[in-house]
Formats: structure tokens, C-alpha cells, sequence
């Protein structure tokens, strides 16, 4: 029997219905939220991606104050245009595009933003407040798919969970995400990864798999339990041709797998705008 597919736009359409209510709210009481990007240099793809949050942005009711530095700025730039955004009042989030050019210090930039504009949670001060369970943005592609599991009633309390890669994306606080004491979490969590010779032992023990290895097709049939949930983290891309960590074959094996396109990217999206919108409600109160 097929696997069950579990796409993430259901789950970011939720997200989203619980949002509106919230952001109308925060207009009533005369703060529209704003979301502040930053691209640094011209590849395309992250032009786009740039362009993507813009327009949900807009939909949303957000303002969406841009910031693009040319292919050759340097790191004072980044600095500097970071640094205006921190102080903007009408901008409660902060999102600096992924990668940036040779001579510029991606960590030493997030570095200089302030922890509660961060809107990819992905600033020390919030790895730690995750990994004390206090409150701040959670990195989003893991909040997304604690998510997903939740959406599709996908048991995760007490159960076996085997995250294959650990990275600081992904890997690392889903791992801390997942484990803390929480409906939708409370699970028990393995890390593996590609420097564990025998890492399929783990996954076939587990009852939910999660890929975030970033290495195409690492995830075969064989590495899996029949009956097994598999949600596809990872990818890397090949010009714009995308390679996720899950061959295909594996929805032979899954009671209930994520699709190849449309899993994870549509929660990702989603987690960063209430994000956000968590940045503003902060704000306010």
C-alpha cells in the first residue's frame, strides 16, 4: 500500500488562518507588523526567495522594508544595514539572506542582530533560550515539522524519533525541539548523521525518521522500518534542480512520508511569519 502523503501546505494554510486574526489585532491596536530583509549580492535564487516573503508579506498586511547591497559590499555594510533595522520601529523582524558573498562573515552578521528581531531563530541567545525551553523564535524548518507531524496526528509523544544530520539549521534544535515536554513533542530523540558508520541501526529502530542530512537520496527503502513516518528534511540544490535527502522509493516502505516538492518549504514559510508576528505581539505588549 502507498504512503500516506503529508504536504505542507495544509499546514501552513492553518498556520496562516491563526495569524490573520492576530495581525488584524495588532492593526487595530496601531502597530502594523513589519518584516526587514537584507540580500547582499545578486544570485538569483535568493532574489527570489527575497521576493517570495515580500509578497506574502504584503498579503499579510505586513510592511516589508528591503535592504539590497551590491555584489562587492563589505562587511561594515552588512553590519550597518543590520544595525538600521534593529533600531527601526517599524520593523519587528529581521531576515538576512542565506548565502551571501565570499567576504562576508554571515555569523558575525547575525551576530549583530537583535535576538528578538531575529526572524530564523537562529541567534545564539535564541539556540539557548530553545535549549532552556524559555521563549523565542524557534528556527523555522523545525517548528515546521513539528508542526506537520502535529497537523497530520502523527503520534510523536514517547515515541522513537531518529534525526539523520545535525546540522544548526535543522538537525541540532529539532533534536531539542522534539525532546522537550510537550504534546507534540515529548519524544525520544536520536541524532545520527554521516560520521556514524552504522546510522541505518538507528533509523530502522525508529518510528518516525526525519532526513536532514543535506545529501541526495542518503535516505533508500532499506534504511527504513515498514509502517515508518518519513519527513524529508534536507535538500541541496543542483542549479535550480532540487535533490532531496529521500529517494523517492521510499513511499514503497512509509506509512506516511512528505512529498518530494511542497513538504517542508510551505511550514518553513509559515514558522518564520508567526515568528514574526510573535516579534510584534512582544513588541506591543
Amino acid at each position: 500500500m502507498a504512503a500516506r502523503m503529508m504536504p505542507g501546505r495544509p499546514v501552513a494554510d492553518a498556520v496562516f488562518a491563526d495569524l490573520a486574526p492576530r495581525i488584524t489585532s495588532l492593526v487595530g491596536a496601531g502597530h502594523r507588523p513589519g518584516l526587514g530583509t537584507i540580500l547582499v549580492g545578486d544570485d538569483s535564487a535568493s532574489a527570489g526567495y527575497i521576493r517570495m516573503k515580500q509578497e506574502k508579506a504584503s498579503e499579510l498586511g505586513f510592511t516589508s522594508p528591503h535592504i539590497h547591497l551590491g555584489q562587492d559590499a563589505t562587511q561594515a555594510d552588512l553590519l550597518a544595514a543590520v544595525r538600521e533595522f534593529n533600531e527601526a520601529d517599524d520593523v519587528d523582524a529581521v531576515l538576512v539572506q542565506h548565502p551571501t558573498p565570499p567576504q562576508i562573515d554571515f555569523d558575525a552578521a547575525l551576530l549583530e542582530l537583535d535576538p528578538d528581531k531575529d526572524v530564523d531563530g537562529l541567534h545564539p541567545v535564541n539556540m539557548g533560550r530553545l535549549a532552556l525551553g524559555m521563549p523565542g523564535p524557534v528556527p523555522c524548518t523545525p517548528a515546521g515539522i513539528e508542526a506537520l507531524l502535529a497537523h497530520y496526528e502523527i503520534p510523536v509523544s514517547g515515541r522513537e524519533v531518529c534525526i539523520l544530520g545535525r546540522g544548526t539549521t535543522l538537525g541540532r534544535p529539532l533534536a531539542l525541539l522534539l525532546s522537550q515536554k510537550r504534546p507534540t513533542a515529548n519524544a525520544a530523540v536520536t541524532v545520527v548523521h554521516t560520521g556514524v558508520p552504522n546510522w541505518p541501526d538507528y533509523t530502522r529502530r525508529a518510528e518516525i525518521v526525519i532526513a536532514a542530512a543535506g545529501v541526495p537520496g542518503i535516505l533508500q527503502p532499506e534504511h527504513l522500518t515498514p509502517g515508518v513516518t518519513v519527513v524529508g528534511g534536507g535538500v541541496r540544490y543542483e542549479g535550480r534542480r532540487l535533490l532531496p535527502d529521500v529517494d523517492e522509493s521510499c513511499e514503497a516502505v512509509a506509512g506516511a512520508i512528505t512529498p518530494r516538492v511542497g513538504g517542508v518549504g510551505p511550514t518553513t514559510i509559515a514558522l518564520l511569519f508567526r515568528n514574526a508576528v510573535e516579534a510584534a505581539e512582544r513588541r506591543v505588549a
